[in-house]
């Protein structure tokens, strides 16, 4: 927990040069959640990928209007939980075990590390570009509800990755 507040506040000095996206499953750990809140208000874009529980209203005037929440479910329960912090050109990735709960960051010993390599921090900045165009499955958090983008049945991020493993296996 106090190495995603830390990480946080890294942006929130960057002011509108931060930038911040999340994909977890959950996200209902309070003192995160004013961090995030806190981050938007000082110009920070924060784009969460959220499978389930979301705690954050997106898109309240001088509180998350730099926010946006997105949830991505199909046919694979996914357990990834990527950080990815840039500005100015520099970014770092982080992956993690838990998700941004109070029992995983408060009553648990949880895991969150760095991605040094160069390939691999690109293949999870693939990951993150390949479900932002997922028209299929995404649901865009408007209020306390989750709204289907406008389908054009193009692109299903799931099945994208499904595509690649087996490319993967052949090759």
């Amino acid at each position: 927990k106090k190495g995603l507040l830390r990480l946080i506040d890294n942006e929130i000095a960057k002011g509108k040069n931060g930038r911040i996206i999340i994909k977890t499953n959950s996200i209902t750990e309070r003192d995160l959640i004013d961090k995030l809140s806190e981050a938007s208000c000082a110009g920070v874009q924060i784009d969460l990928i959220v499978r389930g529980i979301c705690c954050i209203l997106p898109g309240i005037p001088e509180k998350t209007e730099n926010i946006r929440v997105t949830s991505i479910v199909g046919r694979f329960l996914e357990h990834s939980r990527i950080y990815y912090f840039e500005a100015n050109g520099h970014s770092e990735i982080y992956l993690a075990s838990a998700d941004m709960m109070t029992r995983n960051l408060n009553r648990r010993v949880e895991e969150l590390f760095p991605v040094t390599q160069e390939d691999t921090k690109a293949r999870a900045i693939e990951i993150f570009d390949t479900m932002w165009q997922d028209d299929v499955k995404t649901r865009v958090l408007k209020g306390d509800r989750y709204t289907p983008l406008p389908l054009s049945g193009q692109v299903d991020c799931q099945e994208i990755f499904v595509d690649q493993v087996k490319q993967q296996e052949r090759g």
